[in-house]
């Protein structure tokens, strides 16, 4: 007999880092494990990985400008068949109002790297939403699980 939804178990898993890029790859194992432990697929893992990645690289980068000293917090919650990730951190702001979605062909004729991430996460995931509150910047994230 299947619960109600109401009723359905969550489990949460936390991890926390301090802001340097050398730290993303035990960031994605993190969330390889418990994606793949809840029977998520290769790709839904590989699009998590990536956008989660791309977030991650962003606080340490423009919200913390690379201080080493500062925390990102990284929440996975498995609800149901989805996943919700939480990213937080007390860095700069992201104003989501300023986004331009970036122009991918001239971007690839230019060479230009970079620009990039925000669009990569706003496609890889199914939905993203982005606050602010008493100081915290917080990233959701959702993937339903295929």
């Amino acid at each position: 007999m299947k619960c109600p939804d109401s009723l359905e178990k969550t489990s949460t898993y936390i991890k926390k880092i301090q802001a340097s890029t050398e730290n993303l790859a035990e960031v994605r194992e993190f969330v390889s494990k418990h994606a793949s432990d809840h029977g998520f697929s290769k790709k839904n893992i590989s699009d998590i990985r990536l956008a989660v990645d791309e977030a991650c690289t962003n606080i340490i980068k423009h919200a913390y400008n690379y201080d080493k000293s500062k925390v990102v917090s990284i929440e996975l919650e498995f609800n149901n068949n989805q996943l919700i990730v939480v990213l937080s951190d007390y860095g700069i702001g992201f104003n989501p109002d300023s986004y331009e979605k970036p122009n991918i062909p001239e971007q690839i004729k230019l060479k230009k790297r970079g620009g990039m991430g925000v669009h990569l996460i706003r496609n890889l995931m199914d939905k993203v939403v982005y606050q602010k509150s008493d100081g915290k910047n917080i990233l959701y994230m959702k993937k339903n699980r295929n």
